[in-house]
């Protein structure tokens, strides 16, 4: 589902279960972004939506200091209590759009599903202001499809979408795409706009299985789901792992990782 720009918020309310369900990303792509933007001890490194840290480690592993601009007082308690034996770490408890940060100072800006969050016009120019000349940006996220491996579970699964959460949300139904190559070929080239060059993109691939329970943990720590009022929520949850039992109890989502890396000069 795209981001509902008003809910940004509700993730605190579920960081927990947020830390629990949401998945972390591959090692072939920390390799992408490290090859092109080398990261050790000396490096100063910025994160723009922390969330419970999926991405925070493998970078804080490298020895940096990392700065982890988050605004969620539940997810900064995770994040202190996670990383507290990194000596590197800190953070930033506000939103990106209102931390003042110092310019000209970072090797490395990255944002792991959560820059969407971020006006553009916005966003690129500050990350741009903050790096050191020949620093990078990275920004990749994670897009699951659940139609490939069972098109008529993900049907079913349409229905119920279309009974309980189009309507709440005063939303036409509609059909879910694959996020493809031209998709992310056109996130990367945003940067140009803003003065970045040696613009790159790379995609990768995994597949995660689950449960009806654990698919529907899952969908409650979307933020357009946990805003929907907690009786309609229930019914809606529970059809959808009702869907999931009566198509052999197994949900298969197909991830694309997206990772766009570009450079200040």
């Amino acid at each position: 589902m795209p981001a509902n720009k008003g809910l940004g918020h509700t993730f605190d309310t579920v960081a927990h279960e947020y830390d629990k369900m949401r998945p972390g990303y591959p090692d072939a792509l920390y390799d992408a972004v490290f090859a092109y933007m080398p990261v050790d001890a000396a490096s100063v490194v910025a994160e723009v939506g922390s969330g419970a840290g999926q991405a925070t480690e493998a970078f804080l592993q490298t020895g940096c200091s990392l700065a982890a601009i988050e605004p969620g007082a539940n997810f900064g308690a995770l994040l202190r209590e996670k990383f507290a034996k990194y000596p590197g770490f800190s953070l930033v408890p506000q939103k990106f759009e209102d931390a003042v940060l110092p310019p000209d100072t970072f090797d490395l800006v990255f944002s792991a599903s959560a820059f969407h969050w971020v006006p553009e016009e916005v966003g690129y120019p500050a990350v741009y202001a903050m790096l050191r000349r020949g620093g990078a940006f990275a920004r990749f996220a994670n897009h699951p499809d659940r139609f490939l491996a069972n098109p008529d579970l993900s049907r079913a699964i349409d229905e119920v979408y279309a009974k309980y959460y189009y309507p709440y949300h005063n939303l036409p139904p509609r059909t879910l795409t694959p996020y493809d190559a031209s998709q992310a070929e056109q996130r990367a080239q945003i940067a140009a706009k803003y003065g970045f060059t040696d613009i790159r993109c790379h995609l990768f691939h995994r597949e995660r299985h689950f449960l009806g329970e654990e698919y529907i943990a899952l969908l409650g720590t979307y933020s357009d789901h946990i805003a929907i009022e907690p009786v309609t929520r229930g019914k809606f949850f529970a059809a959808v792992a009702a869907a999931i039992d009566a198509h052999g109890g197994i949900l298969t989502l197909h991830d694309t990782l997206d990772l766009q890396l570009a450079r200040k000069v």
